[in-house]
């Protein structure tokens, strides 16, 4: 008995008959332009006195609302709104944004066509039957304190028929209720598959998350490549500096230049980043850094480690277009931060960069050291290099051969970007 009365009754019942009756006033100016259209076509001059002409205007304005729901696409976006507010559907169920392709309006102008039609329904009867049931109910109460029923038949002056009445206006009540609540369940049970999202929300937010998921892989490259190579020199910066602080002064002052020089660049970077990642900031200044900009300076900055670095650049960076200059710097400072970090500090690396073939070529060559093998948890930096060749439609090989590490990356100066 309380299920009962809770569904005939209870908070949800009482939000989704409001739901209800907007929808029968929303209904309204389709019945009015219903009215219109009736009259002249029945010859009646007051449709609405006439209930047959107010149920004929009703049905012809439903058409019209259909077609007003598949012409706003945003009427979507509204009844999805009003349907979670008010008839307890999971949000994540239905879809917000507005009914751009058939199949979305399809729906939509049968979801709108729905609400109207029921609720224009309900919002009659709650009109018409509460102050009905009231007069029923009542009704026993006026034969006792009056001489009769005026304008009621003889026959509703009976006992037992005034004894039924009360009865029968609370179970219209309970009728209206019912009606209410059924039809308000429906509405709600139909609202996901109506106003929920269309195979082609589906794929496009499939693709947006796709989208956003490649910028976080982006940043998280951005910042692997730049914080780790940082980490790696200035350890190894700090490290040198510290073994000969006594004995070559000249060395450490490099050093603890290079780690200044290094920190900076990389706040500045890491600043870049996470603004990008700050919801409603706006992006960091820093400029991404680019073969053309600052090789010379990653040069410098790993050398200054103790690192000895043998470069030859065949190619002109300024030359180079500026995605793949920035990819190409990318790749260039992962590698050296590998050699930083697995072949010690008193190794030689080898560093080439040239265009053969329509290609930019690098490769990046170190004996292997004792500290050759991999750190626990280590391998993005190959990764991320694999990940950056492959949106530029290069190729990329790295392995040991005969006592050296070779990395050798092609990259087509037109590809993909």
């Amino acid at each position: 008995m309380r299920e009962i009365a809770r569904f005939l009754f209870g908070r949800g019942t009482r939000r989704r008959w409001i739901h209800l009756i907007l929808g029968g006033a929303l209904a309204m100016p389709y019945v009015f332009v219903g009215e219109i259209i009736i009259g002249p076509v029945t010859n009646t001059r007051y449709v609405f006195e006439d209930l047959l002409g107010q149920l004929l205007s009703f049905a012809v304005g439903l058409p019209l609302a259909a077609l007003t729901a598949a012409l706003f696409p945003l009427t979507r976006s509204l009844e999805a709104n009003a349907v979670r507010a008010l008839c307890g559907v999971d949000a994540d169920r239905l879809s917000y944004a507005p009914a751009r392709g058939r199949t979305a309006k399809e729906r939509t102008a049968a979801w709108f066509t729905l609400h109207l039609g029921f609720g224009g329904i309900i919002a009659g009867m709650s009109l018409a039957v509460p102050p009905f049931a009231f007069v029923l109910v009542v009704l026993p109460l006026v034969a006792v304190f009056s001489d009769g029923l005026w304008g009621m038949p003889a026959a509703w002056d009976q006992p037992w028929v005034l004894a039924l009445t009360p009865v029968v206006g609370v179970a219209l009540l309970v009728a209206l209720a019912a009606c209410a609540a059924g039809a308000g369940a429906l509405l709600a049970r139909w609202a996901p598959a109506l106003l929920g999202p269309t195979p082609g929300d589906r794929l496009a937010a499939a693709e947006a998350r796709a989208a956003d998921l490649a910028v976080r892989n982006r940043l998280a490259r951005e910042l692997h490549d730049s914080v780790g190579h940082a980490l790696s020199a200035v350890t190894l910066q700090a490290s040198a500096a510290r073994r000969l602080l006594d004995s070559d002064p000249e060395f450490v002052r490099e050093a603890l230049a290079a780690i200044e020089d290094t920190t900076r660049r990389t706040v500045g970077e890491l600043d870049a980043v996470l603004g990008v990642l700050r919801e409603g900031d706006a992006p960091g200044t820093a400029p991404a850094p680019t073969l053309a900009a600052d090789l010379d300076g990653l040069l410098r900055r790993t050398r200054a480690g103790g690192l000895r670095v043998e470069a030859s650049v065949d190619a002109d960076p300024e030359a180079l277009p500026p995605v793949l200059s920035r990819e190409a710097y990318r790749i260039v400072q992962e590698g050296l931060s590998n050699a930083l970090k697995h072949a010690g500090d008193q190794v030689t690396v080898v560093l080439r960069i040239g265009i053969a073939d329509d290609r930019l070529e690098i490769v990046l060559e170190n004996p292997l050291g004792s500290a050759s093998a991999c750190r626990p948890g280590g391998g993005h930096g190959l990764r991320g290099i694999a990940d950056r060749t492959r949106l530029l439609g290069g190729t990329v090989a790295a392995g040991a051969e005969s006592g050296t590490w070779r990395l050798r990356v092609c990259l087509p100066l037109k590809g993909p970007a």
